[in-house]
């Protein structure tokens, strides 16, 4: 369900990197060749330019990149020319940051990727900071945060579609009742979130709905101001309808006073090649305007141009 329009004639990475070289010389950057090239091009196509580039002229590209390139426009297209892993990482080591400190994105991370993409970023990020994700998120947060965030970034879930309605109509039971208990942190409601396949997981929700009545999100808004709680709810939604969280992300991105920029770039720089397809029919259902629309209501430039390219739409 990816939006990448890749032309059906690529030319040869090599031409691509010349061409991107070509991009950085002269009076001015080349955006729009940039643009043309990077965003029509998928992960494989990409990571080869990248290695064809460094061969060729002695340089890695991202750096060329981020010399040549600035503000909201240099980091959609820094984001986008990683490698999905590599990026993955570097979102997550950014995210623990003191200053930029995010739990969202490390729940996002590591709720919508498959647990190989997981376990790939993991090594990535070892590699590339030489510490362990889990070891960061447990240094960079705290409380209850940290009681759901370690296990939920250093989880390898099943993947497949098999189920257990009976375990299903246990773990709602045990859901229920820490809810009903108002015990949000409680060991077994994190260990039933952050351990079971999301198949297991679906069928534990729907069991919980017929038999108390009411959605398990709808149980967690006791309190709607709770910062945990919020992540709690949004971990499920990741879990179970990630277009659902990534729409909800977008809206309150975009229809801000002032948009949020980071989350936007971020949503389309790790969705594109995955599921822009769905969000972009989930936001339209929504909002009753096309995703589209909304972006190039709300950005300008070369930023604009990027982002519409990405999403797939017609002539970017």
């Amino acid at each position: 369900m990816a939006t990448l329009k890749v032309p059906e004639s690529v030319p040869s990475p090599g031409e691509d990197a010349e061409q991107l070289r070509k991009a950085f010389q002269g009076w001015g950057t080349n955006e729009a060749l940039i643009i043309s090239i990077l965003a029509h091009r998928n992960a494989a196509q990409r990571k080869i330019i990248r290695q064809i580039y460094a061969e060729t002229y002695g340089e890695d590209l991202l750096k060329a990149l981020d010399k040549e390139l600035s503000n909201d426009f240099e980091r959609i297209v820094l984001l986008w020319t990683l490698d999905p892993t590599e990026r993955d990482a570097f979102l997550a080591n950014e995210a623990t940051k003191r200053l930029t400190s995010n739990n969202w994105v490390l729940m996002e991370i590591a709720c919508t990727r498959s647990s190989l993409g997981l376990f790939t970023v993991r090594q990535a990020y070892h590699a590339r900071f030489k510490k362990s994700l889990e070891e960061d998120v447990a240094y960079h947060t705290s409380g209850d945060f940290r009681k759901l965030l370690v296990p939920l970034v250093s989880s390898f879930r099943y993947e497949g579609d098999e189920v257990n309605m009976i375990l299903a109509k246990s773990e709602a039971k045990i859901l229920h009742e820490k809810i009903s208990e108002k015990a949000y942190n409680d060991e077994e409601l994190i260990r039933i979130l952050t351990t079971r396949s999301k198949a297991q997981l679906n069928a534990t929700l729907n069991r919980y709905n017929n038999e108390f009545g009411n959605s398990i999100n709808k149980d967690l808004k006791s309190d709607p101001d709770d910062e945990y709680l919020k992540l709690v709810r949004a971990t499920i939604k990741c879990l179970t309808c990630p277009e659902k969280y990534f729409e909800k992300l977008l809206r309150l991105a975009i229809n801000k006073l002032g948009t949020d920029e980071w989350a936007l770039t971020r949503v389309v720089a790790t969705r594109a090649e995955v599921d822009m397809q769905r969000i972009k029919e989930e936001y339209h259902r929504r909002n009753s305007v096309p995703l589209d629309q909304a972006i190039a209501k709300d950005t300008s430039g070369d930023y604009e141009k990027m982002l519409l390219a990405l999403i797939g739409h017609g002539d970017a």
